[in-house]
């Protein structure tokens, strides 16, 4: 899987991650609490 732009939907509590490939077609999306975007990120 080669994602080519991630972005962040900022929340208080959960952030939601979307990654997108060369087409622009979603390729992950996933809700991370604060705590959890260091260790998904470092991925």
């Amino acid at each position: 899987m080669t994602i080519t732009c991630i972005g962040i939907d900022l929340a208080k509590q959960v952030f939601q991650v979307h990654g997108l490939d060369r087409s622009e077609k979603v390729k992950a999306r996933k809700p991370l609490r604060r705590s959890q975007m260091v260790a998904y990120f470092s991925k």
